[in-house]
């Protein structure tokens, strides 16, 4: 697994969460791309990461995708460490 090389941003409130509940699921980065993808979220490798690192907002759409793929309800994804 790789380490964060960056320090988190501020741009969202949902990064350091979603990126804890993936890790804890045990699901690729680049297979929870394909999956949102699937959701009608249109997500690079690039833009993700910048999302779980809270360099860059989440919208609507992929805060909707992201809590359905992990099976959590939307406000858990503003629950902090």
């Amino acid at each position: 697994m790789k380490i964060r090389k960056q320090d988190y941003g501020t741009a969202n409130m949902v990064g350091k969460t979603v990126e804890r509940l993936r890790k804890e699921k045990k699901i690729k980065q680049k297979d929870f791309i394909a999956k949102m993808q699937v959701f009608g979220c249109d997500i690079n490798p690039t833009s993700y990461s910048k999302l779980e690192g809270q360099i860059r907002s989440a919208t609507d759409r992929e805060i909707y995708a992201i809590s359905k793929i992990l099976g959590v309800p939307m406000e858990k994804l503003f629950e902090g460490d």
